[in-house]
């Protein structure tokens, strides 16, 4: 029976809800989806852009990667959740695209939704899988 690892990661920005950053069993990491918050108070204000959001929510999310050992170039899956889809979808993909190798993207599911914590305009989550 495989363990579960909890990771909480310092300097990541503390959750809005009770969960861990991560969670790692049998090799894959699981990375609970990540807000835009520019420090780790989830106190601290958005920035306005889906541009600005979409680059602090991949920096949070490097950050946790980073806690676990891990980079991008670890990640098999993503989960983008958008709360302005038709005025963001874009914008988005082209700041998102910029932080992955052309050729190497993870497999990835994109959806609309009607409310982020906060407020945000953007979420996104990750599965990773760490080298044998």
């Amino acid at each position: 029976m495989s363990q579960l690892l909890y990771r909480m990661i310092g300097g990541a920005p503390d959750p809005v809800a009770p969960f861990s950053h991560a969670v790692e069993a049998d090799g894959w990491v699981f990375l609970t989806g990540q807000m835009p918050f520019p420090d780790t108070s989830n106190e601290s204000p958005y920035p306005e852009s889906i541009e600005a959001q979409t680059h602090q929510v991949m920096k949070n999310l490097i950050k946790v990667l980073d806690g676990c050992g891990l980079n991008l170039g670890d990640v098999a899956a993503v989960r983008v959740f958008l709360r302005h889809f038709d005025d963001d979808y874009i914008r988005m993909n082209a700041v998102y695209a910029s932080y992955f190798t052309p050729g190497r993207l993870p497999a990835r599911t994109c959806v609309g939704v009607t409310g982020l914590a906060r407020g945000a305009r953007v979420e996104i989550d990750m599965i990773a899988r760490r080298s044998a």
